[in-house]
């Protein structure tokens, strides 16, 4: 019997053989959106840098991809990718995290990269829940959802992630769920390509603790409800409030130009060169 090899199979580290995901997770169709864009756009793993932070989802590129990676600390990986694209300012950077890890400890990094408009694109798993270390309230948890940490519901609102970044200033936003693989490739693709800060919020399922906190169910279960609670941005538009409870709005929020950071500094420095040069050459014709 043959054994067919998968196309993307490729752009992974041939000696990892087995992810850390449970059975079910969301990870996995996160992980294919990111290679197949890479795929279809004909770039080399070599173009990029990977970053990611604490929790389910930072696992994604961690050590799966066969580039370079940086698996840092909680809630700063935007911060360890802004470090890497002023320095490197040619190489694709690449953030894949979780709700938890980025808009928790990590939304300020967040907020602060789309304020500045630093070109690097953040693929951020929203799964509404601390999946990997028990299943506490997030900053994304729906009110009212019973958790380890709210065991008489979440009181605290949950953070609407794509139009904070977009109120934020970034120039591209776009949310999808994994119902979705298609469009949240082709948003991906659009990230990557675009010359600012681009913010991919990906919705996930996770049936181990969201999908059991919620009793939605298990994966196929979740799957199912998003399609049936997934509302395109221009048909939420003429909807009223009442109508969009529990509703998930998908698409592009956001996508403009706009001045990006480190092209700025990249002109700063060589203009301050320039000016060291002349009065260098002053100097000497001086002495």
């Amino acid at each position: 019997m043959s054994i067919t090899e998968h196309p993307l199979r490729k752009y992974t580290r041939t000696h990892v053989k087995r992810t850390t995901t449970c059975p079910g997770c969301g990870n996995g169709i996160v992980a294919q959106a990111i290679l197949r864009s890479i795929d279809e756009l004909g770039l080399n793993m070599d173009d990029f840098v990977f970053v990611s932070g604490i929790g389910c989802s930072a696992w994604i590129p961690s050590p799966l991809f066969a580039a370079d990676t940086l698996h840092t600390t909680h809630g700063r990986p935007v911060a360890f990718a802004t470090g890497v694209k002023l320095a490197r300012p040619e190489t694709h950077v690449m953030v894949a995290s979780g709700d938890g890890d980025l808009t928790a400890i990590g939304g300020n990094h967040l907020i602060h990269a789309a304020r500045r408009n630093i070109d690097i694109t953040v693929v951020l798993v929203n799964n509404g829940i601390y999946g990997m270390t028990g299943g506490q309230t997030a900053p994304t948890t729906p009110l009212g959802l019973t958790t380890i940490t709210s065991p008489y519901g979440t009181m605290e609102h949950p953070l609407n992630i794509s139009e904070t970044i977009t109120a934020a200033g970034a120039p591209y936003v776009a949310r999808w769920t994994t119902y979705h693989p298609r469009q949240l490739t082709r948003s991906i693709k659009k990230g990557i390509k675009k010359k600012g800060f681009a913010l991919i919020e990906a919705v996930s399922q996770c049936p181990v603790q969201f999908g059991r906190a919620s009793k939605i169910g298990k994966a196929v279960d979740m799957l199912k409800h998003f399609k049936a609670n997934s509302v395109r941005i221009d048909k939420a538009a003429s909807m009223n409030p009442e109508e969009l409870v529990g509703k998930i709005i998908i698409g592009e929020f956001v996508d403009k130009e706009k001045e990006e950071l480190s092209s700025q500094w990249a002109t700063l420095s060589k203009q301050m060169m320039g000016e060291k040069g002349v009065e260098e050459e002053t100097c000497h014709v001086r002495n």
